[in-house]
C-alpha cells in the first residue's frame, strides 16, 4: 500500500493550495480517507475525513469553511483544497487510512495504519 502526497509549498497568509494524495495497493473506492497534519511543536492532529463515495465529509473546527476534502475514485486520488491559509496551518500534511468504512471521529490521528510521507505546507509572509 502506498500513499504519496504532493502539492505542498510556501504561501502567504490568505493564499490557497491544493494537496493531492495518489494511492495504490488497495481498492481505493471502498474506504474512508483522511488528512492529518503535524504542526511544529504539537502532536499530530486530525484535519478532515471523507467517506468512500465522496458524499460525507468531516472537518476540524479550525478549518471549516476554508478547507475542502474530495476524492476521485477513478484516479484513486485524495485531495485537500486549502483556501484562506493562516500561519497556524503551517505543518506537514499526510493522507491516511485505516482501510475502514466508517468515521472514527478523528480522535486518534496517530493510529492510522497507513500514512504517506507527507508534504510540507508553510504559510508566512
Amino acid at each position: 500500500i502506498q500513499l504519496v502526497e504532493s502539492g505542498g509549498a510556501v504561501v502567504q497568509p490568505g493564499g490557497s493550495l491544493r494537496l493531492s494524495c495518489q494511492t495504490s495497493g488497495f481498492f481505493f473506492p471502498s474506504y474512508y480517507m483522511t488528512w492529518v497534519r503535524q504542526i511544529p511543536g504539537k502532536w499530530l492532529e486530525w484535519v478532515s475525513t471523507i467517506d468512500d463515495a465522496g458524499k460525507k465529509t468531516h472537518y476540524r473546527n479550525s478549518v471549516k469553511g476554508r478547507f475542502t476534502i474530495s476524492r476521485d475514485n477513478t484516479r484513486r486520488t485524495l485531495y485537500l483544497q486549502m483556501n484562506n491559509l493562516r500561519s497556524e496551518d503551517t505543518g506537514i500534511y499526510f493522507c491516511a487510512t485505516d482501510l475502514a468504512d466508517y468515521f472514527d471521529g478523528g480522535h486518534y490521528p496517530n493510529s492510522y495504519k497507513y500514512r504517506g510521507q507527507g508534504t510540507q505546507v508553510t504559510v508566512n509572509s
